[in-house]
């Protein structure tokens, strides 16, 4: 059957086996409390957003799951976060299985990239990086955590369950209320911040920062960073910045306006970090005014970078689309950047993701609305846009919807899992060269 299917058929078809299984698991009964009620409908959303690190619920994942549960969604998101070919190849690597032609296919499909090279070295990498982050994370926040809760074992629990999802960005959480018990504990949020930013700036960054510190303590020439890495990294902090203002500034006369400064810093850089597909919260977003919910749904559809743990367009997408429209404003024919000059089909592709995501997006307000006719179109289109952008925030309205409000945000948390491009190169066909050709024309266009 695997001759039979195409590379892309085949990601997306571990991604659909990997939901199903975890919709089984999650209906085991060790799985959950004792009196817990959890439908199919629900366990196939909650396996749907674990798998696609989303962290949108149906169901509070406090009261209905039990400690076996709690490290069954910890080994899901874990799948789902670093990639399902990450972890097959290690699999593949402990059992001495050569890494053939197809299957390094399968990993530069579900890592993003447009390379063969380096690929299987690339994947040990991921894994060992991302391990070791969650791990570090797990003790210092298990450590902290031990003046919150009554035994050792609670607070590590927590603190390994808080690691692994801000690091792969899921946005579960296991107290009930998000981060907002930790509002005025900044140690923690900075702590959060830096996984969520560690699993959202994309995997390359990372492993050229290790490259990076490896090669200046052997005292040689300069290291260079892609171009890849300086776009995301820029772009990831810029919009970081931006988001941070945008929420200060909405809502200063509103939800800040009896907030001290740091306060207000860190609810406005917490809720900016967080949109990049970390899905917690220090606070009740209804709190904000409907401007600075509409900059929230905008950032969550940019999303994280390429090769990372987030979803959304992307922000080498977001990048590369306004560098466009800025060099063509400018009568220049090329986009530059970096002293690099962009290819002019990343520039198209760029173009294509977008066009496609807004389409999807634009489709998912009109039938939700219709759907859901009790429901704000700002509490639809944030919800559309954390659904796509795996990001997991939400107005309170999930547990509301109808059925096929739920099917629709599984379906959008899938998309945005598998990508864009591996959604068009399902359904399009096989490529065909086009001998002929007609006469060109112009025509009219804006």
């Amino acid at each position: 059957m695997s001759e039979k299917l195409s590379s892309v058929q085949l990601i997306v078809l571990f991604y659909f086996l990997a939901v199903m299984v975890s919709t089984v698991l999650l209906l085991l009964p060790a799985a959950r409390n004792p009196g817990a009620e959890l439908s199919i409908v629900d366990a196939l959303f909650t396996a749907a957003s674990a798998v696609s690190v989303t962290g949108l619920t149906v169901v509070s994942t406090a009261e209905t799951f039990s400690t076996t549960g709690y490290f069954i969604l910890i080994f899901i998101v874990q799948f789902g976060g670093i990639g399902i070919m990450t972890l097959g190849t290690f699999v593949w690597l402990i059992m001495g299985k050569k890494i053939g032609f197809k299957e390094r296919q399968l990993i530069m499909i579900d890592q993003n990239r447009s390379t063969f090279s380096g690929l299987v070295q690339l994947m040990r990498e991921i894994l060992s990086i991302i391990i070791t982050i969650e791990l570090i994370g797990s003790v210092v926040l298990g450590t902290y955590f031990l003046q919150y809760y009554r035994t050792w074992q609670e607070a590590y629990l927590h603190g390994l369950f808080a690691a692994v999802n801000a690091a792969t960005n899921a946005g579960f959480d296991i107290t009930g209320q998000s981060m907002i018990p930790y509002a005025h504990d900044y140690f923690v949020q900075a702590v959060h911040m830096i996984l969520v930013i560690l699993g959202a700036i994309g995997f390359p960054v990372l492993v050229e920062l290790k490259e990076y510190i490896t090669y200046k303590g052997k005292g040689k020439s300069p290291y260079r960073f892609s171009l890849f890495t300086k776009l995301t990294t820029s772009t990831f902090f810029l919009l970081l910045v931006i988001g941070t203002f945008f929420i200060y500034f909405f809502d200063r006369h509103h939800f800040f306006a009896d907030k001290t400064w740091h306060e207000a810093l860190f609810y406005a850089l917490f809720q900016g970090v967080s949109t990049r597909s970390g899905g917690l919260v220090t606070m009740d977003l209804n709190d904000f005014s409907t401007p600075t919910q509409l900059v929230l749904a905008a950032l969550m559809f940019i999303g994280a970078s390429p090769s990372s743990v987030g979803s959304g367009i992307r922000t080498t997408t977001f990048a590369i689309v306004a560098l466009s429209i800025l060099a063509y404003a400018k009568g220049r024919s090329t986009v530059k950047v970096f002293r690099k000059e962009i290819h002019p089909v990343d520039v198209h592709r760029s173009f294509i993701v977008l066009t496609v995501a807004v389409f999807l997006c634009a489709v998912s307000f009109i039938i939700l609305a219709s759907t859901e006719p009790s429901l704000s179109l700002t509490a639809i289109v944030f919800e559309v846009c954390s659904a796509f952008g795996t990001t997991g925030l939400s107005l309170g309205i999930t547990s509301e919807l109808s059925t096929l409000g739920k099917l629709l945000l599984i379906a959008l948390m899938f998309i945005g899992r598998i990508g864009i491009f591996s959604l068009l190169f399902l359904i399009r066909g096989k490529v065909v060269k086009e001998n002929i050709h007609y006469p060109q024309e112009r025509v009219s266009i804006g």
